[in-house]
């Protein structure tokens, strides 16, 4: 096996770690460190993960961790929660940023590019087809009925991802009281999360040099091997010789990528409206800081109120098929852009000109996340190592956390009195029959430890059976 893999590209890279001879130095009772998987195998990976990727992005992460620290071991958990740390940072999808990151640590280049991309083009198709019926056929009560089940599920899924992250990032109490703010500051005072990152980042900072102990190894570091066996990226492997910063690939990369955008948006000064479009999301990819329910209210403004790209409604109905399909939940500008592109199309609009607003809007709302991590990568891997670096990304780790506790109150608060308002927060119906279906969900994923995937299925086939029902 070692014979057939030693010219690989993929195993070419990676150098062992100090003090280790490779898989031959596991002890007996610890498994054998992976083979690194070829660009193929790899590939088949993201094209599954495109397809897997329900619950927002705190399930798409803890499906992430699942198969790529637990089930394939390809990184471990510390470089996992290192390069979490950093896409938390960024603006944009902080999941699909991380299957760009581990996809490029991997195979470079064309490992990044392929995991973001398959990370969100299933999405990107379906809601786009999703957009077509809508706007052909109105109403679509079977889709409904499974919307039903899958809302309480990805209640269950966000809870559970809060509680595996929360227990391999919050070792201390310290990082508890940080992550127990965090989740009081944006849900009793409406605390906006850049603000919240940044108080975070600034105690990590603080707490780095003053209490090193209580902010070094970034939650879970250690426990990757212990949990797992050894992983192909593992905590002490040296970064492979694509990831080794450089300020002249630096500026080269950041030149490429803004090149290519700007050349982009210059093709479609020909028509004003996909020109609007471009310049618009370009903004939004932006501001996306804290995932997309913290640019929603931009998109909004501007998809509804702005350009008439699309109604209020409209906006409400393609939130719930975002939430509800794989991929990030930012995938609703494929929506705007779809419903916007037909809506400025003359007569009347066409497919064409729907599937025309979609490229433009997924197109410039996603460059910016590929340029954050292919040109911003390996200055994090030259800093996972410096308390400086690492002790300011525990504390955010910390404290995201809690916002992902909050992420789950409101998914909560929504599916389970649907017709609430701010002024009326337990006002219409209870739905006490999808509490129960998330409540079941959740101790099948914490108690029965069963697949995520399976668990989301099960809850839309039965959310389907009961729209026969009712």
């Amino acid at each position: 096996m070692a014979d057939s893999n030693k010219d690989s590209p993929s195993t070419a890279g990676f150098a062992q770690p100090a003090g280790s001879a490779g898989a031959e130095q596991c002890s007996a009772n610890s498994p054998l460190r992976p083979s690194a998987p070829t660009f193929m195998e790899a590939l088949r990976f993201w094209f599954k993960l495109g397809f897997i990727s329900f619950g927002g992005p705190a399930g798409q992460i803890a499906i992430m961790h699942q198969e790529l620290v637990e089930r394939r071991r390809w990184i471990s958990e510390h470089r996992f929660l290192h390069a979490l740390n950093y896409c938390m940072l960024l603006p944009g999808p902080e999941a699909c940023q991380l299957a760009i990151y581990t996809g490029w640590l991997l195979h470079g280049l064309r490992g990044g590019l392929m995991a973001g991309l398959l990370f969100f083009l299933p999405a990107f198709f379906l809601l786009s087809l999703l957009a077509g019926l809508y706007l052909a056929f109105g109403d679509l009560p079977l889709v409904q009925g499974v919307f039903y089940g899958i809302k309480p599920a990805v209640v269950a899924v966000v809870l559970f991802a809060a509680w595996r992250i929360g227990s391999r990032a919050i070792k201390n109490g310290l990082l508890l009281a940080i992550s127990a703010a965090a989740f009081v500051g944006i849900f009793f005072f409406d605390i906006g999360f850049p603000w919240i990152v940044l108080a975070a980042g600034i105690l990590g900072a603080i707490g780095g040099k003053l209490l090193p102990g209580k902010f070094s190894g970034g939650g879970g570091h250690g426990g990757s091997n212990k949990g797992y066996g050894p992983a192909l990226i593992d905590d002490d492997t040296p970064p492979p010789p694509h990831a080794k910063f450089s300020l002249a690939k630096l500026a080269l990369t950041t030149f490429a990528f803004v090149a290519v955008g700007a050349a982009t948006l210059l093709a479609l000064r020909g028509n004003a409206d996909l020109y609007h479009m471009g310049e618009f999301f370009t903004k939004a990819a932006f501001l996306t800081i804290g995932g997309a329910y913290a640019v929603l209210p931009y998109v909004y403004q501007g998809g509804v109120e702005q350009y008439a790209w699309l109604t209020g409604p409209q906006m409400m109905d393609g939130l719930a098929l975002g939430e509800t399909t794989p991929g990030p939940l930012i995938m609703i500008v494929t929506w705007v852009g779809y419903l916007g592109g037909v809506a400025k199309a003359a007569a009347g609009g066409s497919i064409a000109s729907g599937l025309a607003g979609a490229t433009v809007a997924t197109f410039f709302t996603f460059l910016p996340s590929f340029l954050f991590i292919i040109a911003g990568g390996p200055l994090v891997e030259a800093s996972r190592d410096d308390i400086k670096f690492t002790a300011p990304l525990t504390g955010i780790t910390a404290a995201v956390v809690g916002v992902i506790v909050n992420l789950a109150a409101f998914f909560a608060w929504h599916t389970f009195w649907p017709q609430a308002t701010a002024a009326a927060p337990f006002g219409g119906s209870f739905e006490g029959l999808a509490v129960l279906i998330a409540a079941a969900a959740f101790v099948a994923l914490w108690k029965y430890k069963q697949d995520i995937m399976k668990v989301i299925g099960v809850c839309a086939l039965l959310g389907l059976a009961l729209s026969f029902i009712r």
